[in-house]
């Protein structure tokens, strides 16, 4: 059997732009959260649970209602359309609350101007603080205002990056509460970022199911996992690109903790628009769709009396393993997530480094393996494969829960690209093996089901990481990740059904679908 890598290629525009979305959302919005609003980390991952929550009932009910959906333009177009346009737009507004913040925070939003950290000393001055590691401290009592102020000369001599724990352990949150005092002066700002930002989120819930089911839809099943390698190869294109403008825009420099967004909102919005442009261009859904049936058909892959309309009945094992491979991707997420929502502020933090380019270094190694991991998974078998990138992910963490700012940068490196191949070989072949046990009719429904178990976690693991990185100090997330993925092995044990079949297996090599 041929995949046809071309037509799979153009339907992987919609992940592109999701992904290019997600990528910049989970990197920038936890920053504006802490550095601009002076938020904890345990509020701050609250709001970044937000979009997970809606998730949770729109990504089922949206992928239902695209099953059911008729139009000239197919089942999930619209959907895709509509979505991403408002997304786009909103995510622009977005920064315009932003810089109603920054106003708020007058002076002390110009980072390297020395007189900042000196209005900060006045205000805070005598406030009682809380360092990351819990200690309490009054400013006053920790510095002279010389010495506060002597902190500045790396941010003025132009480092992207402040190795200095007093920074970490005294300026930041004293900057950060001085933010939370601002916010708490000029409540206008928040409400209104919150409110635009609830409007981003519900756009993108709108059309994640349909852009996802699509593949399915327009893609045999045996050639599914193959399939969904070249979809998140995509999406990785697209979260490379948002890492690599990052870096042009350097957001993850000190210097540029509170600096304004709108340029680079800007930019992601109009990769979004383009990227929607050329799925419109390159992609006949109705056509895909009514051809994939027709392959199906032919070489005896569905299950004719499932009888359009009503689906097909799971038995009593197949119930059994949907319920431990969505119990595997809940807790896989909740490892997964907890970094990925807060690894901008820990590499801050902790690491001292650029976030950018290690998340790169995990996508370029993810990147490479999408392919191979889809080619191994036809022939080793869907969950053996997750199986082996379980370990790597898990390793991949335990290793990075002892890094530190001094730790050696190729250490750190290899602990990223391993991450990227294991979150990459269970990436491939997870939802694949969801929608292995739905009929044709039931693909959006099933598809609701594997994001529904994704964002449940994701719902969680933001506020727990972030109440525990409050408690007991930021060093606790890469062993909160890591004890998370190991479970989701156990329970990915369990799993019996989900790979591709066996008849699936045998003969009709020659199939091919190339236009």
């Amino acid at each position: 059997m041929k995949l046809n890598y071309k037509r799979t290629i153009c339907v992987g525009f919609a992940f592109f732009l999701i992904s290019a979305f997600w990528q910049a959302y989970d990197t920038i919005v936890p920053l504006i959260l802490t550095n601009k609003f002076g938020l904890s980390q345990t509020v701050s991952g609250v709001i970044m649970a937000l979009d997970n929550v809606l998730a949770l009932f729109m990504l089922p009910l949206f992928g239902a209602i695209s099953d059911r959906s008729r139009s000239r333009f197919g089942r999930r177009t619209p959907f895709i359309v509509v979505g991403t346009v408002i997304a786009a737009l909103a995510f622009v507004l977005l920064s315009f609350a932003d810089n109603a913040q920054l106003k708020a925070l007058g002076g002390v939003a110009r980072i390297d101007d020395p007189s900042a950290l000196s209005a900060i000393y006045e205000a805070e001055g005598q406030e009682t603080l809380l360092t990351p590691d819990g200690e309490k401290f009054v400013l006053a009592e920790k510095f002279t205002e010389a010495e506060f102020a002597s902190i500045q000369s790396q941010l003025v001599s132009g480092e992207k990056t402040v190795t200095n724990p007093d920074y970490t352990n005294y300026v930041v949150p004293a900057r950060r509460a001085y933010a939370a005092a601002a916010t708490a002066r000029h409540k206008g700002p928040v409400i209104l970022f919150i409110v635009l930002l609830l409007i981003v989120l519900v756009s993108m819930a709108v059309f994640r199911s349909p852009a996802v089911a699509l593949m399915p839809d327009v893609t045999i099943k045996p050639l599914r996992s193959k399939a969904n390698a070249v979809i998140n190869l995509m999406g990785s294109f697209g979260g490379i690109l948002v890492l690599g403008l990052g870096i042009v825009f350097a957001t993850s420099s000190i210097r540029n903790s509170l600096m304004s967004y709108t340029g680079f909102f800007a930019v992601i919005a109009l990769i979004m628009v383009l990227a929607l442009a050329a799925f419109l261009l390159t992609v006949r859904e109705p056509r895909f769709a009514r051809e994939m049936e027709e392959d199906s058909r032919r070489y005896g892959l569905t299950e004719e009396a499932e009888d359009k309309g009503s689906g097909r009945r799971l038995s009593g094992p197949e119930k059994r393993s949907l319920v431990f491979l969505l119990l595997s991707i809940v807790l896989w997420f909740f490892g997964y997530n907890a970094v990925t929502s807060k690894y901008s502020v820990y590499a801050a933090n902790i690491l001292h480094k650029d976030y950018n380019l290690t998340i790169i270094i995990a996508q370029a190694a993810a990147i490479i393996s999408y392919l191979p991991v889809g080619i191994v998974a036809s022939r080793a078998g869907r969950k053996k494969t997750i199986l082996a990138g379980v370990v790597m992910l898990a390793v991949a963490f335990a290793a990075a829960a002892f890094m530190r700012g001094d730790s050696p940068t190729l250490l750190m490196n290899v602990c990223f690209a391993l991450a990227g191949v294991g979150w990459a070989t269970i990436n491939v072949n997870s939802f694949p093996m969801v929608v292995e046990m739905a009929s044709g009719s039931d693909v959006g429904k099933y598809t609701g089901f594997y994001y529904t178990a994704s964002m449940a976690a994701q719902v969680a693991t933001p506020m727990i990481s972030g109440f525990l990185m409050d408690k007991l100090g930021m060093t606790v997330l890469f062993p909160y990740a890591a004890v998370f993925v190991v479970l989701a092995f156990l329970t990915m044990l369990a799993v019996r059904h989900g790979d591709s079949r066996p008849e699936a297996k045998k003969g009709l090599e020659a199939l091919d679908v190339d236009d």
